[in-house]
């Protein structure tokens, strides 16, 4: 079986997709963070100078609001909590704070080491920094209360990157791979793989940088939303055991 070509060997179970549907995704959209919140699509893009965060229509396309970073920063992931939205930037350590509604700017906010993916279980911010460990922030005065490592039966996992939190646990964009890694929201350890390899449009000429990266949860069970950096297309899929 097709096991976690990532690392070579998995004690984990491992899934594939089935397309439910597909929608136009643009391709100027460098994608460092996505999610679903109050029906609307949001997404937060990277690259200096390029970097934004949009809320969008999933169906039409049509893009509501939007905020650009200013071109000192490379915008990195980004998400709802209660009313505001928060957004990581990749070197700075500077988070920014908007308005959900709106993505008025209202504060920033600081935070240690690298910003690479963000989500919430609804009490904590929970960001990535491109290791195998996962930081849990408190949104109130931003600091780490605690963190985990995702560690399969074998190693440590790490390049993690975007990061999308569903049910109890998280599923993680592995950089640069094919692959989301699912683990405990509470221990790190690896419950599953998600093989998305085929889903690239183009890959002879989508090519690092232009990596899958992207997971949103609509609250559908056993599916996701999933896209890459500058691809064309936003999936959305359903979960299925490999053969």
């Amino acid at each position: 079986m097709n096991q976690a070509r990532v690392y070579g060997q998995t004690n984990a179970p491992v899934q594939t997709y089935q397309i439910i549907d597909t929608y136009s995704h643009d391709t100027n959209d460098y994608t460092e963070g996505l999610f679903i919140h109050d029906g609307y699509l949001y997404e937060a893009t990277g690259e200096f100078g390029k970097s934004r965060l949009k809320k969008s229509n999933l169906t039409t396309g049509e893009v509501i609001c939007e905020s650009r970073l200013d071109v000192r920063y490379f915008g990195e992931g980004a998400t709802a909590f209660e009313d505001k939205v928060y957004r990581l930037t990749y070197l700075s350590t500077i988070g920014f704070i908007y308005r959900d509604d709106t993505l008025k700017l209202e504060g920033t906010f600081r935070y240690p080491g690298q910003g690479w993916g963000l989500t919430t279980d609804g009490k904590s911010l929970i960001m990535s920094n491109g290791s195998a460990a996962i930081l849990f922030l408190n949104p109130c005065n931003f600091k780490v209360t605690h963190y985990i490592v995702v560690e399969d039966a074998y190693s440590e996992v790490g390049f993690l990157n975007e990061l999308q939190y569903v049910d109890g646990e998280i599923y993680a964009n592995v950089w640069k791979t094919d692959y989301l890694v699912r683990f405990s929201a509470k221990t790190g350890k690896v419950t599953g793989w998600v093989d998305l390899n085929g889903l690239n449009p183009e890959p002879t000429r989508l090519v690092n940088p232009h990596v899958l990266n992207g997971i949103a949860y609509n609250g559908e069970k056993g599916t996701l939303l999933v896209t890459g950096k500058n691809w064309p297309n936003l999936w959305h899929i359903k979960l299925v055991s490999a053969k």
